[in-house]
């Protein structure tokens, strides 16, 4: 891996040294070292103690001079340092490895967090919706609880409506009623007024008769009193005939003028009885005529009265009733407008509920995912943690035996150098792990 891979993900303050050494005996067998400083980041975090120390050149060269002292061969030497080679060569590719398997798990690490960050601030998010809809839920059931207040309250109006119209129609009944009533007394004062008006001419064609026969009977009276007159009158000539006769006749013959007035009394007497009885039946039969036409025209001016008054009342009532149809049709019409914006409102709000009910559904199954998205995250960041704690620890027991093979590795080096010629030198560059060794914490 890259210096510059590991610079994107540590700062500055995590650089370390590494150390170019240049080991080799000159004449006077003097060792000179060098170091240099590169800007390869650790992928690791630290470990170890910042003012963490390595053996130094004085120790080196102490424990090198105790080795120069013992015994060693040039081609076990040179096999040792090929097999240590080779063993720092395989170290550097299993290192290199860790190194990039480290910074890829750090790296996702990295981005759980911030997904982890996205998902608290949308729990966050989701949290205050979830209080939020609280409170629109008791503005939604407060505004549910007004409604159907009004809901009731319309239905109370309209059983009040409907008491109001069944009271219109128990009225309306009842006037029918009346008015049929008021039909028949008024078919029944017709049926009245045509007799009366019948009665009229029958007692207008009696009294006709009558005083036709009134007439007649006058004629016959003016001609029994002309004939009675003119007996009279020729009774009164014979007896003024008969004055003449003698007085023997006189004696012998009955008394004829006592006799003719007699006749001439009993005859006054009978026609004046007559003309008395037949004045006496005139006048009852008029009077009675004139009872029965003043009362029969009394029942027909009544009656007339009576029609007119039942007219006038039936044109009343028929207008009551007209009126009464027309308000119990916008009373209806009202109740009708009334149940149907009703049932819109009604309808309007049971949608509003429904959607309302289906986005805290949808709310609380989101929710719901987010938290289970989130534990399983939290689990996986568990897993990485424990995975990562196994590499460190893995890491650090590697440092371990890996600083005891460099110790190893730096004798069987200065003990080559120390059989070659005093003008050969070697230069030694430290594998990227020993270069983090040297150069002081290990993250």
């Amino acid at each position: 891996m890259t210096s510059s891979g590991f610079n994107s993900y540590f700062p500055s303050s995590y650089k370390r040294r590494v150390v170019v050494r240049t080991e080799g005996f000159g004449v006077g067998g003097g060792i000179r070292s060098r170091s240099a400083y590169s800007n390869h980041s650790p992928p690791m975090p630290s470990y170890a103690s910042s003012h963490r120390s390595y053996p130094t050149h004085g120790r080196a060269i102490s424990s090198y001079s105790s080795v120069l002292s013992a015994p060693l061969h040039l081609e076990q030497a040179a096999q040792v340092s090929s097999e240590f080679k080779a063993l720092r060569t395989q170290e550097k590719a299993e290192l290199q490895g860790l190194n990039d398997r480290f910074a890829s798990f750090i790296e996702r690490v990295r981005e759980l967090e911030q997904e982890n960050k996205l998902l608290e601030s949308e729990a966050l998010l989701l949290r205050q919706r979830h209080t939020e809809p609280s409170n629109l839920r008791a503005l939604y059931e407060h505004e549910i609880h007004q409604l159907r207040a009004a809901v009731e309250e319309a239905h109370h109006e309209k059983q009040a409506a409907q008491s109001h119209r069944d009271e219109m129609e128990d009225v309306l009944r009842n006037l029918q009623t009346r008015y049929e009533d008021e039909v028949l007394g008024r078919d029944e004062a017709q049926g009245r007024l045509v007799d009366t008006k019948r009665g009229a001419d029958k007692a207008a064609l009696g009294r006709a008769e009558l005083e036709k026969r009134v007439g007649n009977l006058l004629d016959e009276l003016a001609f029994l009193k002309q004939l009675c007159e003119s007996e009279i009158s020729e009774l009164q000539a014979q007896i003024q005939f008969s004055a003449e006769v003698s007085v023997e006749m006189e004696v012998a013959k009955p008394d004829l003028s006592a006799a003719l007035r007699d006749i001439r009394s009993q005859y006054e007497k009978l026609a004046q009885q007559n003309l008395q009885s037949a004045e006496d039946w005139f006048c009852s039969k008029m009077n009675a005529m004139a009872v029965g036409t003043a009362r029969n025209t009394e029942s027909a001016r009544n009656a007339k009265e009576e029609a007119g008054e039942y007219r006038q009342l039936l044109k009343a009532k028929t207008l009551e009733i007209d009126a009464c149809h027309e308000m119990n049709e916008a009373l209806e019409n009202q109740l009708q407008d009334l149940e149907e914006k009703q049932s819109a409102e009604i309808s309007a709000l049971q949608d509003t509920i429904m959607q309302l009910e289906d986005e805290l559904r949808v709310h609380k199954n989101d929710m719901a995912r987010y938290l289970k998205d989130y534990q399983d995250l939290l689990n996986v960041k568990m897993a990485l943690d424990i995975e990562i704690a196994a590499y460190r620890r893995l890491l650090e027991g590697e440092e371990s035996r890996l600083n005891v093979a460099s110790g190893l590795a730096s004798v069987s080096v200065y003990s080559q150098a120390a059989y070659a010629s005093p003008a050969y030198g070697r230069t030694h560059v430290s594998s990227p792990r020993t270069a983090l060794f040297h150069g002081g914490e290990l993250p």
